[in-house]
């Protein structure tokens, strides 16, 4: 079997949305893609210096440049994220690490770092959806879809980011291959984003989770995503309903408690809020419009809060091809 072929010379660019994971309920398994994008561009510059050790085959050989959101704790060359996903998607394809090219990668990032919209995911889909694309026969569809969920460690983010709007996403099995399906959400569902001062780290957050929780938390859970499905498809009247969570919201708190005291007194005034993946961040799921204005109302008598209205993105990540 011949080694897959990666076009040298090849620039790719990928647009990619940021996203909300868990949406409540929908612990790990839900995820709504929004209108915060970042582009990257990733071209195979050339053939990797060779080297007698097998572990330095790239050593020094991406060339990163990052602006926008980010840009100033982002690492470069082959510890960038962005990068290692390329990487993975060529070694996902076959192609041995001896034999994979320079990259010459730049990211103008537009997802927030830090705040519970999926900004590692964005990478992942980025880099890996790039690496595809640099292969003369890319890697199938199911298989991307794998690699980026197998490199988050969850399926919620990185459908979003790949597939665009709603996601659900599960695992076949304990070592089975990630799956997700995606659904349109309702068009009257309009995200209001709360973003606060401060970032969070995921997992420092996704810590302080119990490793137990009670039958009852998980049966409610069960209905309550089912119900949110519908109430973001068909039904968003019925989006408070569906957005209340016993899994993991209020065993985070200590870890945020601005984001705490926002989601209570939007909950109280009707709002369907959520911690928006593990958060800092809020996500308001409002059923039009003039819902989002009255809660934007809300939000903004909380101090250390701005809002945004990035609205669902429907395409995913979008891949051109130069070369």
């Amino acid at each position: 079997m011949s080694t897959p072929r990666v076009v040298l010379g090849r620039r790719v660019g990928v647009v990619v949305p940021g996203s909300s994971a868990n949406l409540g309920p929908g612990f790990d398994a839900l995820g709504l893609a929004l209108g915060l994008t970042d582009e990257v561009e990733v071209e195979a510059v050339g053939p990797a210096p060779r080297s007698g050790a097998p572990s330095a085959a790239h050593a020094e050989t991406a060339e990163v440049a990052v602006s926008g959101e980010g840009a100033e704790s982002i690492g470069g060359g082959e510890g960038n994220l962005v990068v290692r996903s390329v990487r993975a998607a060529l070694h996902a394809a076959g192609v041995p690490a001896a034999d994979q090219p320079a990259l010459r990668v730049t990211s103008r990032n537009g997802v927030p770092h830090g705040r519970g919209v999926g900004s590692s995911a964005a990478a992942v889909v980025a880099g890996a959806a790039a690496g595809s694309a640099l292969l003369a026969e890319p890697l199938p569809p199911e298989a991307l879809l794998d690699l980026v969920c197998g490199l988050e460690g969850h399926p919620d983010n990185a459908a979003a980011s790949l597939l665009g709007g709603l996601t659900l996403g599960w695992r076949d099995g304990a070592h089975g291959p990630w799956r997700s399906v995606r659904v349109e959400p309702h068009p009257d569902v309009v995200p209001l984003l709360c973003l606060p001062d401060v970032e969070l780290s995921t997992a420092r957050a996704r810590a302080m989770l119990p490793l137990q929780v009670p039958h009852g938390d998980a049966a409610h859970s069960a209905g309550r995503a089912a119900l949110l499905v519908e109430a973001l498809t068909r039904s968003p009247q019925l989006l408070h309903a569906g957005t209340e969570d016993r899994l993991h919201q209020a065993q985070r708190a200590g870890a945020m408690p601005a984001s705490a005291a926002l989601l209570e007194a939007l909950r109280a005034s009707g709002h369907a809020a959520v911690v928006s993946g593990a958060g800092p961040s809020v996500l308001v799921l409002c059923p039009s419009a003039e819902h989002a204005a009255r809660a934007r109302d809300v939000v903004h008598r909380h101090a250390g809060w701005r809002t945004a209205l990035p609205g669902v993105a429907r395409a995913g990540a979008v891949v051109s091809v130069t070369g």
